[in-house]
């Protein structure tokens, strides 16, 4: 197991994990993802366990499951699901890219898929839910490149990562 300073959302299933500083805004754009259909998994901490089939599982450590941190209202209950496999990192940040590289990032062995997007932008939700739907269907995030699994498996292949 490895925890991660982080929050976490599901979103048809499938977990984001939104890393960055403390105040980078994470746990509020985990608020507007929640706003628009996505379910809470965990906020501030994040729990990854190997799945058994070679991939992650991002769970919420007991001591503050359904909770979440909703800035200038406290501590306050969330509707949450206590686990959902890990599909995608988003790092926070203003250093968003227009037309970005595809990558990973392996964490205890294992390749998952990472995009950099600011967190503030009103598009950001919306954005979000388009990458999630495109990586559930293998689509590379940037028209013309290879998908995050085929960079994934080239650079494997070729000794890196």
């Amino acid at each position: 197991m490895v925890q991660i300073h982080a929050s976490c959302v599901a979103i048809d299933g499938t977990a984001l994990l939104l890393r960055g500083p403390s105040g980078a805004g994470k746990s509020d754009l985990a608020l507007r993802l929640i706003d628009n259909g996505a379910r809470l998994v965990a906020d501030d901490r994040v729990d990854l366990i190997m799945d058994g089939q070679g991939g992650l599982t991002a769970c919420c450590p007991h001591s503050i499951a359904g909770l979440m941190e909703v800035r200038g209202l406290g501590v306050l209950p969330v509707p949450a699901l206590d686990a959902a496999p890990l599909g995608l990192i988003v790092d926070l940040g203003e250093d968003e890219q227009r037309l970005p590289d595809p990558g990973f990032e392996v964490i205890a062995g294992v390749a998952v898929a990472r995009i950099c997007l600011n967190p503030f932008h009103v598009s950001t939700p919306a954005k979000l839910r388009l990458a999630m739907a495109a990586f559930a269907r293998g689509w590379p995030l940037v028209p013309g490149e290879a998908s995050w699994r085929e960079l994934v498996a080239a650079t494997t292949q070729g000794g890196q990562a």
